[in-house]
């Protein structure tokens, strides 16, 4: 399976509490909610053709908590029936149980865990915000696609997907597309570690 990451981001790369002001006000984030003014059902729609390509879940312990909460109640949603039946994989240290049924508890060496779950037969295995996990996965080597959401705002503190000292990694574009509520939709597949070199040109 291929593994691809879908991301929210601001325009200053912050990845932190898209969804609402309280959904992760960690390292005391307060400016949480800033992709929701921008969805549109054209993005809805597309997000749907993104799911439909899911064979299995990847997700870290906060959103894998937060989904677990809400995503089994929204069962007139056309994404719950999916996300619910979905095998998901958590990954956390600190997680002995789940009851998201159908559940596995990624824990220790996890790029290992992930590069067999890769092995195994099917489409794709996607991670949903988890920007740690998507970080740690990066610098692997593990990730094949990158599907990012850029809200038009600057919200000026919160985690960024790319931190400074954070692995370098080569990107190639292969669609991108604008939706009518303002975001900026652009899909990347891995290349490796990037070369770097000087700039030739001309003045």
């Amino acid at each position: 399976m291929k593994l691809v990451v879908q991301e929210f981001l601001t325009l200053d790369g912050v990845s932190q509490g898209p969804g609402a002001p309280d959904e992760d006000t960690s390292d005391g984030f307060e400016r949480g909610g800033w992709f929701v003014p921008h969805l549109d059902e054209e993005f809805e729609r597309l997000v749907g053709t993104w799911l439909a390509e899911a064979d299995a879940l990847l997700l870290g312990r906060r959103t894998y908590q937060n989904f677990a909460r809400d995503w089994p109640t929204m069962t007139d949603h056309p994404a719950a029936a999916v996300l619910n039946g979905l095998p998901k994989y958590v990954a956390s240290h600190s997680l002995t149980t789940a009851g998201w049924n159908p559940t596995t508890i990624l824990s220790g060496d996890v790029p290992a865990q992930v590069a067999e779950l890769k092995r195994l037969p099917g489409r794709e295995i996607q991670i949903h915000g988890s920007a740690r996990l998507a970080q740690s996965l990066l610098a692997a080597g593990l990730v094949d696609t990158l599907r990012l959401a850029i809200a038009p705002v600057v919200v000026g503190q919160g985690r960024r997907l790319f931190p400074d000292g954070g692995a370098p990694a080569g990107l190639r574009l292969t669609d991108h597309r604008t939706t009518p509520g303002g975001l900026s939709v652009h899909v990347f597949e891995a290349t490796g570690v990037p070369e770097f070199g000087t700039y030739g040109g001309g003045a």
